[in-house]
């Protein structure tokens, strides 16, 4: 996967973290993981679901997350890859993600589900958390 990244002089070291912690994102998806996916969240963030509905703070997001991906996952699975990172400052990125549902044995689904999350990381302390994410469904031509 050619991922790319902007400034092209980042940190290294900021591309890997932010490029583990998608797959973090990934990873909690795949295993209905509330919890897991719960601290990846800045306490004041704005999230936007796949359906358009606009949550404010973690509480927020906690709470429709506990309702929703228990079981989102039953019988399939789902895959995200970066595919671009972009350093709004030295401690604020914007990572764009490729997403797309498969079966549980990692077959694409016919026809194809695939999306765009988006998500905006502000460094806090050692860590990056998610400050703002925007899940967008995407329907090729």
């Amino acid at each position: 996967m050619n991922i790319s990244v902007s400034p092209p002089h980042a940190p290294a070291a900021d591309v890997e973290r932010l490029i583990s912690l998608v797959a973090m994102v990934e990873h909690t998806q795949r295993t209905e993981d509330v919890d897991g996916f719960l601290v990846l969240f800045d306490p004041d963030a704005v999230w936007i679901t796949g359906g358009g509905r606009r949550l404010i703070g973690r509480e927020a997001i906690a709470t429709f997350t506990r309702a929703v991906l228990p079981g989102a996952m039953t019988g399939g699975s789902v895959r995200y890859d970066v595919a671009h990172i972009r350093f709004i400052t030295p401690d604020v990125a914007l990572t764009s993600v490729d997403q797309e549902y498969l079966t549980a044995d990692g077959t694409p689904l016919t026809p194809r589900q695939l999306g765009r999350p988006t998500y905006v990381w502000r460094r806090q302390g050692a860590d990056w958390l998610i400050t703002s994410g925007q899940n967008t469904t995407f329907v090729p031509d």
